[in-house]
């Protein structure tokens, strides 16, 4: 099983980003906690997909704290790296989206794979959910699912995918902004549909998706057909996984499951939430689920 770690967001100036922040007593980055997590639960190989310009420092900075631990291979997502016949102006600078990616996966990944921000935390619960699916299932996708209350801050709102389902299937998602009104949950959805409150309970989706390799020579097929609909705004327009996958289950090509887990998600949002998270993670040490240094 594969680990795929979207990580091209990460630029060259490693400074300041939240993504290589140290959080771990020994300076560990939030990335080395979901590697970490990942080989607890099964995983073999990890792909990271990242910015050309910046495999030589992103191997020297990350790629070598793991190396001897699990397989790692990089994958450059290239704004060139687009089907024949397709033309992407000279004028975009902006990263083509998630969805491109993935794109990018073709020829290096061809098994069952995990699917993950560089940014996020997400907690062993939710890899060891992943692992047991894609061992045991042979034709579903899948989304991890979060219990709402497990993916807040105290510092602001969040955006997250509002997760309606039926008879354990994904229907759809709601992006929307989510955040603590006193001692309830408020969740604002992004497309102006009136907003609403949540139990704890509602499940939430933190892009942490099960895929099969038939996902990658699919969004290398239907980019094209993106790029035809969306000629009119080359220059901002993002192909994204999430809408992807609904547009796939809309047309009943494709089953998503959803699995719920207990996970507690942490991240970097605000920058008063760096102070929490370490907080989190030395009380997780301090319990014996990690290492002091891992």
């Amino acid at each position: 099983m594969t680990l795929v770690i979207m990580a091209a967001g990460m630029g060259s100036r490693f400074g300041g980003l939240k993504q290589i922040e140290p959080v771990g007593p020994n300076g560990e980055f939030i990335i080395d906690y979901s590697i970490y997590d990942a080989i607890q639960a099964g995983f073999t190989k990890v792909v990271f997909i990242i910015k050309e310009e910046n495999y030589k420092i992103f191997k020297e900075t990350i790629g070598k704290r793991i190396e001897g631990k699990i397989k790692v291979e990089y994958v450059f997502q290239d704004i060139k790296n687009v089907p024949k016949g397709v033309v992407i102006p000279k004028e975009r600078i902006k990263p083509l989206g998630t969805g491109h990616a993935l794109m990018c996966l073709k020829g290096v990944v061809n098994e069952p794979f995990v699917v993950i921000n560089a940014d996020d935390f997400y907690g062993r619960d939710a890899y060891v959910k992943a692992a047991s699916f894609l061992e045991s299932n042979t034709s579903d996708y899948a989304m991890i699912g979060y219990l709402i209350g497990n993916t807040l801050t105290e510092n602001g709102s969040v955006k997250r995918g509002y997760c309606n389902q039926e008879n354990g299937y994904l229907t759809n998602l709601i992006e929307s902004n989510v955040y603590k009104d006193g001692d309830k949950i408020k969740v604002e959805p992004l497309d102006g549909r009136e907003g609403f409150y949540a139990k704890d309970s509602d499940l939430v989706s933190m892009n942490m998706f099960c895929f099969r390799p038939d996902m990658i020579d699919y969004l290398n097929e239907h980019f094209k057909e993106f790029i035809k609909n969306t000629k009119e705004d080359l220059l901002k327009c993002e192909y994204l996984i999430p809408d992807i996958v609904f547009e796939r289950i809309h047309n009943n090509d494709i089953k998503v499951r959803v699995i719920d887990t207990n996970a507690i998600w942490h991240g970097v949002t605000y920058k008063e939430d760096k102070d929490d998270l370490i907080n989190s993670i030395n009380e997780l040490i301090s319990r014996g689920e990690y290492p002091a240094k891992i």
